[in-house]
């Protein structure tokens, strides 16, 4: 068999070591040919791809970001490159004329939502979820979030020894437009004392008396953990507005940290890699017993598959039974 694999949608720890699991189990235990294809669905577009050999996927492992690069493309949507074509078309031709017998997509939401249309176009195609936002329906997790949540800790963890020096609130914005995933699993295990997430409304008067409460008990400085699809005024970052209202509520000197873009660089976690490897491993193993339309996902401690047409659409949000916003509160933390 000869197939093709491209990364599409933004980066994030992991997608290397998805590649490498990928390929090295086609070539290696199947005997398959593998295609590299660059740029995303922009690759399949313009026939930029490259052969892939065990000397080209060494190293790959702790990489981070993607060695296929990576675009916004897509093509059942107006705009990128080619506008005058029939995208779709031109794809499903390209990828005739290159022989593939089945295309392994590694993306998020948009790129399940593509993989799903090619797959109802007749296209064999086995999709692998990747994303730092954790928000792909269906599966546990996704591979980048456990990276991008060390991460986030990490930054809160440094900003507690300034905040408790200089008596002052912190607030810090970590990624998640839609899904709060982030800011409640990184503002648990760094001790957030207020954390705010897209799902759940809040109110600026209840997060200010947690924080005057937290001053009369005898604790000087708090930490607020913000993702950035929080609601706000529309005119300011989520940090900076919320820093603002905490200061013009309480009278407490407040600082904001917009993590950005340093969350989906870097290494992957062990975690992350262990995932990727396994969830390449077995998309590879899918296109050998020739079940093609699905999506790789993390069920418990097991690696099964779900159809593709399941996927589409679906956002995983978080929800006020969650375990840990149900432990954080029964700890004190605001969640607004």
């Amino acid at each position: 068999m000869r197939i093709g694999i491209l990364t599409a949608g933004g980066d994030c720890p992991g997608i290397n070591a998805t590649i490498r699991g990928v390929c090295k189990t086609a070539i290696n235990h199947y005997g398959m040919e593998v295609i590299g294809i660059h740029s995303g669905f922009q690759g399949l577009l313009t026939k930029d791809v490259e052969q892939f050999t065990e000397k080209s996927l060494s190293g790959l492992l702790n990489l981070g970001g993607t060695m296929l690069g990576t675009s916004r493309e897509k093509p059942f949507k107006k705009g990128g490159i080619m506008t005058d074509v029939d995208k779709p078309s031109l794809i499903m031709q390209n990828v005739k004329e290159m022989g593939l017998d089945c295309v392994v997509c590694v993306g998020g939401n948009g790129t399940q939502k593509t993989a799903a249309k090619f797959a109802d176009l007749g296209l064999n195609i086995v999709s692998i979820p990747k994303t730092i936002d954790n928000d792909i329906w269906g599966t546990d997790i996704s591979f980048g979030f456990d990276s991008a949540v060390s991460i986030a800790t990490d930054a809160i963890d440094r900003l507690h020894s300034t905040a408790s020096s200089h008596k002052r609130v912190m607030v810090i914005e970590v990624m998640g437009h839609k899904a709060g995933w982030i800011a409640l699993y990184s503002g648990m295990a760094g001790g957030g004392d207020v954390i705010l997430v897209p799902e759940i409304p809040y109110s600026m008067k209840k997060v200010g008396e947690t924080i005057l409460e937290r001053l009369r008990k005898g604790k000087p400085y708090s930490i607020v953990v913000v993702a950035e699809g929080i609601q706000t005024d529309g005119h300011k970052r989520a940090a900076e507005y919320i820093a603002q209202e905490i200061e013009y509520e309480t009278g407490i000197e407040t600082r904001e940290t917009v993590l950005g873009y340093i969350q989906r660089g870097g290494s992957p976690t062990p975690s992350d890699r262990n995932i990727a490897t396994r969830m390449g491993g077995h998309a590879t193993e899918l296109i050998a017993n020739g079940q093609f339309g699905r999506m790789i996902a993390l069920k418990g401690d097991d690696i099964v598959s779900i159809p593709l047409g399941e996927v589409a659409g679906k956002l995983k949000l978080v929800n006020e039974e969650h375990d840990l916003v149900v432990q954080g509160r029964r700890m004190g933390i605001c969640f607004g």
